[in-house]
């Protein structure tokens, strides 16, 4: 059979569509590689999951995010003598501490999110947190005038940020800061970032402990499935994308004094570990927004924290037992 010179070249177009849809495929197809990765930082492990177009990519990208972590925690952490944290809880009353702007960051955001949760978040806890710890491995109960001293250097409303000139000022006397119930969740929040605007990666997933920073969905798929664990036995799935999610709680960080059951999470009211048996998952649009918050919401309990967050736009409360 002839063909004719338009079908002639027809038949080359059609060959050449489909080669160029065969090299779009596979393009896509590279893309679409999912690569996990894991590191242990800020005392918990960090999980990472992306899409990236070859192995060597992907471990570029999340070698540079852990290194990231690093050095948030160099600032962060209360752990470390010489963090940036630590010397700016070593400044005098009412002596501006210049800072970085990551700490600058997620200090203004903790004292507004202080302010919606009438005081429930409170990054002034540093004494308590200490303290706390100290009497936990001890497995007793702090002395009453410790605790009395402890709970007196908090004040929230005492922290001064000025972002203008990048400082930070602590107002009241023996005052001490603990970022500990917000930092993993900016952590998680600023890995997303660095893939995003460095590595143009935005098909990713942060687990941080209990923080999950959420990007792009994978290729195919609505979003990321996420199992929310509202109890030791029960978990609920929810499929999540450019968004994130906190569970705080209980469930495995607790120590029984006397006939009393106290948390790892301390309630500011009564300077203890909380004696009550609740969970929440916070939805929100943020990592660093959702890790206080889910503090905040167990603090609070159901009913206050429910009232609370109607006042919160853009989260949604998942509450387990």
């Amino acid at each position: 059979m002839m063909l004719s010179k338009g079908q002639k070249g027809l038949k080359r177009h059609k060959g050449l569509w489909a080669l160029l849809s065969l090299l779009s495929f596979s393009s896509l197809l590279a893309i679409e590689t999912r690569f996990d990765f894991e590191s242990v930082q800020m005392a918990t492990k960090f999980r990472l999951s992306l899409h990236a177009e070859n192995r060597e990519t992907a471990e570029k990208a999340a070698e540079d995010a852990f290194e990231h972590v690093s050095r948030l925690t160099g600032l962060f952490s209360d752990y470390e003598p010489n963090s940036e944290l630590n010397r700016l809880n070593a400044t005098k009353p009412n002596e501006p501490f210049q800072a970085s702007l990551e700490l600058v960051e997620i200090i203004a955001r903790s004292l507004e999110i202080s302010q919606l949760t009438e005081g429930a978040f409170d990054i002034t806890c540093g004494h308590l947190s200490r303290l706390w710890r100290s009497m936990k491995n001890r497995k007793q109960l702090p002395p009453p005038e410790r605790l009395a001293a402890a709970k007196a250097t908090m004040d929230w409303r005492a922290v001064k940020v000025d972002t203008q000139t990048s400082t930070i000022t602590l107002m009241k006397p023996g005052m001490l800061l603990d970022l500990g119930g917000i930092a993993k969740g900016y952590a998680a929040d600023a890995v997303l970032k660095r893939l995003r605007d460095k590595h143009h990666i935005t098909r990713a997933l942060v687990i941080a402990g209990g923080d999950i920073a959420i990007g792009d969905p994978p290729p195919g798929k609505e979003g990321w499935e996420i199992k929310l664990r509202s109890s030791a036995e029960a978990e609920t799935t929810v499929i999540l994308k450019n968004a994130a999610v906190s569970t705080s709680g209980d469930m495995y960080q607790a120590i029984t004094l006397g006939d009393t059951r106290y948390a790892h999470i301390i309630s500011p009211l009564t300077g203890l570990g909380l004696t009550k048996t609740v969970s929440c998952s916070v939805i929100a649009a943020d990592a660093t927004t959702s890790d206080a918050l889910a503090t905040a919401m167990v603090v609070l309990g159901k009913e206050k924290g429910r009232e609370i967050a109607k006042k919160i736009p853009g989260i949604t409360l998942r509450w387990g037992d």
